[in-house]
């Protein structure tokens, strides 16, 4: 009897260390978020006080294979290039910023300038009256026909309510967490890049999309990056890519850019 107690709890045990290995929060705890978006409570910043790392965990646990699939490394370089993606669409720095251009991200809630509305013609995803669908967030979702899929796919009804991606932390980060974690054919999804389940088709091969960073970019917004030989927006999600891993003690990987990748169609 106390042989198959033993057992019983050895099981437990080895379960809770298991759940307890694969806590995306085991690899990335408060001081390490705060080292690695350094700037973004920025008297300067937009988004001050708004990007919290409690509000990242609590979204991030709400999509469970984010930072949770394949071995360490794997699960390093995915944190690793979500918050480099996500940080160039956010950020504040400049050639010349302290610390480096790439301790600059998520310095912007909004999309800056004087975006349009953003609402196309959809029967399934209407625009609701007055609202507009510009760019928020750490992904800045943009469109009437992002923002309907990833409301209904979180749980809140982003179509009336666009500007909750710009003034509830958590469901900001889902959004982003949405977009990276949801294929949407014929682009695969950003998680399925990283962490290495993606395989190229014979037309992504003969359009030069092979496995690694790069393609992510071109997921994002490779009819304005890839393809296009280098070019500095590019290479600032390569910038910060670097930084993150650095920080993380992880490995980049291969094919960093897409600079000869056609954009997906």
């Amino acid at each position: 009897m106390r042989l198959l107690w033993a057992l019983a709890l050895c099981c437990v045990i080895s379960l809770v260390g298991e759940s307890a290995a694969q806590d995306i929060g085991s690899l990335i705890n408060k001081d390490l978020f705060e080292k690695m978006l350094k700037h973004r409570n920025d008297g300067n910043c937009q988004g001050k006080g708004f990007y919290t790392y409690e509000a990242f965990i609590a979204a991030a646990k709400s999509f469970g294979a984010f930072g949770t699939t394949g071995d360490v490394n794997t699960r390093k370089r995915e944190i690793a290039a979500f918050l480099a993606q996500t940080s160039h669409e956010t950020t504040g720095g400049w050639p010349t910023a302290p610390d480096g251009p790439y301790a600059w991200g998520y310095c912007f809630l909004k999309e800056q300038g004087n975006p349009p509305d953003y609402c196309v013609q959809s029967q399934q995803w209407p625009c609701a009256p007055g609202k507009k669908y510009f760019g928020r967030g750490p992904i800045q979702i943009s469109y009437n026909f992002n923002y309907g899929p990833a409301g209904k796919a979180i749980g809140s009804d982003l179509l009336h309510n666009p500007d909750l991606v710009a003034t509830d932390a958590t469901i900001s980060f889902k959004t982003a967490f949405w977009f990276w974690m949801t294929p949407q054919s014929p682009k695969p999804s950003c998680h399925d890049v990283i962490t290495g389940k993606w395989r190229p088709s014979p037309a992504d091969t003969a359009a030069g999309r092979v496995p690694g960073y790069g393609v992510i970019t071109n997921i994002i917004n490779g009819g304005i990056e890839c393809g296009k030989g280098a070019n500095a927006r590019a290479e600032d999600r390569i910038g910060f890519y670097k930084r993150y891993c650095d920080i993380l003690g992880v490995s980049y990987g291969n094919n960093l850019d897409c600079n000869n990748q056609k954009p997906f169609a």
